[in-house]
């Protein structure tokens, strides 16, 4: 048995894009909070409805009987600070079935901060907020133990007699010494599963990583409920060791540094780097980072820690998007890291972002035209999406309807008054992806796929193909089509 429960709200059933992609990694952030509970001398049982059904809860619950239950998102998984509607609603169910059985609930995670009062109304009895690893272990202790009264507790929600919201969201908790903290309790996991699913799906046995938390940039787009701006580094010879028990004890043939952004320091990378050859343990991994911090220096020293894939936020060719964004990024660094990662032979891959607020179709051709400038091994595409707590959000939340949150991964619905319609970017996506795939497979692209984005983008201004340079209607399309094909196709 076990004093506590910990569980997340991910289920990967429930996102059809992600089974797809079939790349499942453990809840990192949810094992992390086990390891802090367990030093505080808690006894602690994982559920992880990861590639497991939700309705096992239950039997997880019955045979434990824990007296506290903590649905302790991963906040390394960029999956969870989606805050995906069908992950909320997994969560409350937990939540329910937990304080059914008498546990007492704790929430934490982007969402529940979002929307802490709905959380308390749908089965949570505290949610927490910030860096919540000491504040749930004091949590904890105050409900098992009778320790600090739960009001002298930083960043505990709950509701009061009136039902109303009570606690102080602004003493969201810190946690300095995350950096310094045991590596997470995958002990409590079944690993085996997780193996399985990489090695049909991909024919080698991938796992996550951190060595840092946080973001020090500040994106007007970016949700930032949990760290904010704060960001810390594990030191690199931990990184190192753990790296190195993954693969002798695992079997690990594969690592994806889960950071928000990784290599921001370059003196980290070096010595990491050097670490790894020390223990001769280098394991192919791949980062998310920016292309401003690509310097020469950091390339060589990935390359030599074993880096194969860098994906860098490069969101638009547009510098002028870019700079409404508060990227911070010049379109001529993108350039620069491209031919960098590509001289060490390391995949230099592209998060795209289409229908910021003010992107026309100006700046949508300059993005199509780094993208083939610069022919990235990848991209991923993904709608703007605003999310509370940014400016962005801010920006756009008059224009919002009744729907606030995307449903699952693939629904990239445009929520907010944009120059084009959702079926539109989703043309667009969709053409720039078979673009980037004909060139890594060396086979045309069907002409149908850009034919639509055109008909779509004319449509959108309503405008008679004749009025675009004067060119007849067959003209324009013929134009149009070498343009934005390219003449090898």
């Amino acid at each position: 048995m076990a004093d506590i429960v910990l569980a997340h709200s991910y289920h990967l059933q429930y996102d059809p894009k992600q089974v797809r992609k079939m790349q499942p990694y453990p809840p990192l952030g949810t094992l992390y909070a086990a390891t802090a509970l367990q030093q505080s001398g808690f006894s602690v049982a994982v559920f992880d409805p990861m590639l497991w059904d939700p309705a096992d809860f239950s039997t997880v619950l019955d045979r434990e009987k824990p007296k506290v239950v903590a649905i302790y998102e991963d906040d390394f998984n960029f999956l969870s600070k989606m805050c995906l509607l069908r992950c909320r609603e997994l969560a409350w169910e937990l939540a329910r079935t937990a304080r059914a059985r008498g546990c007492r609930v704790v929430v934490h995670g982007s969402d529940a901060t979002d929307h802490s009062l709905a959380y308390l109304q749908n089965g949570a009895e505290f949610v927490l907020v910030g860096e919540a690893e000491q504040s749930l272990s004091a949590l904890c202790a105050s409900l098992l133990r009778g320790g600090a009264g739960v009001s002298a507790i930083p960043g505990v929600l709950c509701l009061d007699a009136a039902g109303r919201l009570a606690g102080n969201a602004d003493a969201a908790s810190r946690n300095p010494d995350w950096k310094n903290l045991s590596r997470p309790a995958r002990e409590l996991l079944d690993l085996a599963p997780y193996r399985q699913a990489w090695t049909k799906a991909h024919g080698y046995f991938s796992t996550n990583v951190v060595a840092s938390r946080g973001c020090p940039f500040r994106c007007n787009w970016c949700a930032k409920p949990i760290s904010g701006n704060r960001y810390q580094l594990r030191p690199p010879e931990n990184v190192a060791d753990e790296v190195q028990e993954l693969q002798s004890l695992h079997g690990v043939e594969h690592i994806w540094f889960g950071d928000d952004i990784f290599a921001l320091n370059q003196h980290w990378v070096v010595e990491y780097a050097a670490a790894i050859e020390a223990r001769q343990c280098q394991v192919p991994f791949k980062i998310q980072s920016r292309a401003d911090l690509m310097t020469p220096e950091t390339v060589e020293a990935l390359k030599r820690a074993g880096c194969a894939e860098v994906w860098m936020g490069v969101e638009s060719g547009s510098q002028r998007i870019l700079d409404a964004m508060d990227k911070g990024l010049k379109v001529a660094k993108v350039e620069t890291a491209r031919r960098l990662l590509g001289h060490y032979g390391i995949r230099a891959c592209y998060f795209v972002q289409l229908g910021y607020p003010g992107e026309q179709w100006q700046d949508i051709l300059k993005t199509i035209d780094l993208l083939r400038r610069t022919r990235p091994d990848d991209i991923g595409v993904s709608f703007s999406y605003p999310l509370p707590g940014t400016p962005f959000f801010d920006r756009v939340k008059e224009q919002m309807g009744a729907k606030s949150n995307w449903i699952d991964s693939d629904d990239l619905c445009l929520m907010f008054t944009s120059a084009y319609s959702t079926e539109f970017y989703r043309a667009l996506r969709d053409a720039l992806h078979a673009e980037v795939d004909s060139w890594r497979e060396g086979v045309p692209m069907q002409n149908s796929l850009w034919e639509k984005v055109f008909a779509l983008e004319r449509t959108a201004r309503n405008l008679e193909a004749t009025v675009l340079h004067g060119h007849d209607s067959a003209s324009m399309s013929s134009q149009l089509v070498q343009l934005h094909i390219g003449p090898e196709h």
